[in-house]
């Protein structure tokens, strides 16, 4: 089983077979999914929230929501895949990740970074422009994620 910490726009059914087969390459197909986003499995998941944080300084607004609060648990059968964690990430998040301006992606990746160290201690200088990268690839796949059926968050330790 491969390590995993992506998020994934499409099919609910189809983002689940792939990854009980454990079939990660199928999304980078866009005929079959509408966006995919490998964040690597060093990455906490709550670098996302303080993602959110962030976005929000930058805009003085209230969105988007902490991103911990805007994902859920599947439910059923089939979301039970050993040894992931799968959750649903409420559209409302992608939306306002969407909606941010172009203009407004360096200074939320540069808050990012301010938070980050706050949170975790200073970063290493190799890592910061791969986080400022990051930045623009989370927005990328929201405004792709959009209008798909689903955003599932996969990750494993």
């Amino acid at each position: 089983m491969s390590a995993l910490m992506d998020l994934i726009a499409g099919d609910q059914a189809a983002i689940l077979t792939s990854i009980s087969t454990d079939d990660l390459g199928a999304f980078a197909d866009p005929t079959r999914f509408a966006a995919h986003l490998s964040l690597g499995p060093g990455l906490d998941p709550t670098w996302l929230d303080l993602f959110s944080e962030a976005a929000r300084s930058v805009t003085g607004g209230s969105e988007p929501m902490n991103f911990l609060d805007a994902r859920r648990e599947l439910d059923g059968p089939n979301a039970g895949v050993p040894g992931r964690t799968i959750e649903l990430v409420d559209s409302r998040w992608v939306e306002a990740i969407a909606r941010l301006s172009d203009h407004d992606v360096l200074s939320v990746a540069g808050r990012w970074l301010d938070l980050i160290d706050e949170e975790f201690g200073d970063l290493p200088r190799e890592e910061k422009p791969w986080i400022r990268q990051l930045a623009g690839e989370v927005v990328r796949f929201c405004r792709s994620a959009q209008r798909a059926p689903d955003v599932l968050f996969a990750w494993s330790l």
